[in-house]
């Protein structure tokens, strides 16, 4: 990501500018509202969309969003791209959420 970002930044320091510390993780900074630092406002699109990581790219299925249909709907409520773009089967989905998982 420190090389998608396009600031000549190296790895240290593009985690002191964009990188918070959660526990025993690593997640990136976001804005007081939630969004996170790298989700364009003007257009609500990422802007290092290639080389997000895989907590991003495994949303929205994550397992709290799947629990039920009223968490999806709340989910989809605030992500422009949830219920946008291609559909997913079952086996695709759950891949996903085990990745997510993983972390």
């Amino acid at each position: 990501m420190a090389e998608a970002v396009g600031m000549g930044q190296d790895i240290e320091q593009f985690e002191r500018r964009f990188v918070r510390s959660v526990g025993a993780r690593k997640s990136l900074v976001e804005y007081p509202d939630g969004d996170c630092i790298f989700l364009d406002p003007q257009t609500r699109g990422c802007t290092v969309y290639q080389a997000r990581p895989i907590q991003c790219r495994t949303w929205p299925f994550w397992t709290s969003n799947l629990e039920d249909p009223k968490a999806w709907q709340q989910t989809a409520r605030h992500c422009p791209g949830c219920n946008q773009g291609p559909v997913y089967t079952l086996q695709e989905i759950e891949q996903r959420r085990r990745q997510r998982e993983e972390l």
